[in-house]
């Protein structure tokens, strides 16, 4: 048995439903001081609820929440949520307002105290450089609009660092850092749980962070508790994935034969990419993964979709100019593009289901309106995909975030494409959902369609793509690796980046 009063929160038997939908079903779970605790469960499993009701953007339906300060004491709940930041999934900031300005509303949130820009930007500038000093130089006077994801990603952590906060909950917090800016982060709180007894709430399917960041864990399954504050080195992956229902989606390797066709046999032109001194050309259903710092993979990705603002990279094939105008002209042409960005840049939230996997169809065919055939041919697609939806009128915020994955990907299923473009297309999906993308990607490939992938993981490149471009720290071309040499050393040496 724990002291509950070393615990700074702790719910018991607690239970949520929407409408008919009963998310938590009595979950127990506790945070002790100075420790960092893994949350782990499949995507719909309850972890995003939990945390919305113990930051109060939700109301429990039952069970007990407590807080406590540190001499053990309990508070109530909204003294208790005065010492809680979080980090959610999906990006919290305000884009009219700087980086600065963000970083320092929380100190101001009381609203007696009157805003100083000097202040607001030391604030900002301590807690943003201790994951990125660079960027805390150069980022401060922007506005976050302006920001890339993967920017702003670093923003909303050092808002939660800066808060003054006892409990920090970190929904997939490194889903769009490199590796040695996730470092860096595990380093500041290694230090601010040791040094400050600051707690932490650490969500992520990444196996190999949990394993260097976390003390203990907790497993949701199907909104229920089913392991509660378990040292991490007392189970084995395969005793986590077993406990979260996905045992038969154990990370294990992938055979890259299992793609369904040869790429030789696909008919078809090739593409080739190339900036100026460097080329690479894709024949049909070749997977090229992308690896590096954002720098370089998103000044290509964005030439690839016809978003690019300079000329530094072309894309020739025959039929296409070159340089893609304009996205539209892009998807027109048979360039699709998968975000990795769902929430701004990606799910269409004010629209049903529907319409945010026939996007693409209407853009392509130029098309406003529903057709009668299109229900049945939504209908066929979300059921390929395995997504447990009402009704295809509902919103995708009824959905879980994997799932909201799945909808992006469908959104190019049967649509003729030569290039599809992905952005960290399993960005905050259970190992589940994972292994169904990947098959997805091979699928498409198989196709016929030239796939190019950036993904921040390595392992995944390694089990999917025929070969791999790198891209170095200041976001050069530093070569490709071919399928039979790719390891993660090597990809480590080509990106300046740990493996």
């Amino acid at each position: 048995m724990t002291d509950a009063s070393k615990d700074i929160v702790s719910v018991r038997s607690l239970t949520k439903s929407y409408g008919a939908t009963s998310v938590l079903k009595g979950v127990d779970f506790s945070v002790a001081r100075g420790e960092i605790h893994a949350l782990l469960g499949g995507n719909g499993a309850g972890k995003s609820t939990l945390i919305r009701i113990i930051t109060g953007t939700a109301a429990k339906d039952g069970g007990e929440l407590v807080f406590r300060d540190t001499a053990g004491n309990i508070l109530t709940e909204a003294e208790g949520r005065r010492k809680v930041a979080v980090v959610h999934q999906e990006l919290a900031l305000l884009p009219h307002l700087t980086v600065a300005e963000n970083i320092a509303l929380p100190h101001f949130r009381k609203g007696s105290r009157i805003y100083d820009g000097r202040t607001a930007a030391s604030q900002a500038y301590s807690a943003l450089s201790m994951i990125d000093r660079d960027f805390a130089r150069a980022a401060l006077n922007r506005f976050v609009g302006d920001l890339s994801l993967h920017e702003g990603q670093m923003v909303e952590i050092a808002r939660a660092l800066s808060s003054g906060a006892e409990l920090i909950l970190l929904d997939e917090p490194t889903a769009n850092l490199t590796a040695a800016e996730t470092e860096r982060l595990f380093g500041v709180l290694r230090r601010l749980t040791r040094e400050n007894g600051l707690s932490v709430v650490f969500v992520s399917h990444r196996m190999k962070e949990i394993r260097q960041i976390a003390h203990v864990c907790s497993i949701i399954r199907d909104g229920r508790t089913v392991v509660r504050s378990v040292p991490t080195t007392e189970l084995t992956d395969l005793a986590i994935v077993e406990h979260m229902g996905q045992a038969q989606a154990q990370t294990t390797a992938v055979a890259h034969s299992a793609r369904s066709a040869p790429v030789a046999s696909l008919s078809g032109d090739p593409l080739t990419i190339a900036e100026e001194g460097f080329s690479v050309t894709l024949q049909p259903g070749t997977i090229l993964g992308v690896a590096g710092a954002p720098a370089g993979p998103e000044t290509l990705i964005a030439a690839l979709i016809g978003a690019a603002h300079d000329k530094r990279w072309t894309v020739t094939r025959a039929g296409w100019p070159g340089r893609f105008r304009s996205p539209r002209e892009a998807a027109r042409l048979g360039a699709g593009f998968v975000t990795g960005d769902r929430s701004h840049r990606g799910i269409l939230h004010s629209l049903p289901i529907i319409d945010n996997v026939l996007a693409s169809r209407r853009v392509t065919r130029g098309s406003l309106f529903a057709a009668k055939r299109e229900e049945v041919e939504c209908l066929d697609l979300v059921q390929a995909l395995k997504v447990k939806a009402g009704s295809l009128w509902h919103l995708p915020n009824t959905l879980s975030g994997g799932t909201q994955q799945k909808l992006l990907l469908a959104r190019w299923l049967n649509v003729p494409s030569r290039l599809l473009v992905l952005e960290e297309p399993t960005r905050g999906v259970d190992i589940g959902t994972k292994r169904e993308i990947y098959q997805l990607i091979r699928d498409m490939a198989a196709t016929g369609t030239a796939i190019v992938w950036w993904s921040t993981e390595n392992a995944e490149l390694l089990e999917v793509c025929d070969r791999v471009l790198a891209f170095d720290t200041d976001g050069r071309s530093s070569g490709v690796i071919e399928r039979d040499a790719l390891s993660e050393d090597k990809l480590a040496t080509l990106t300046g980046m740990a493996a």
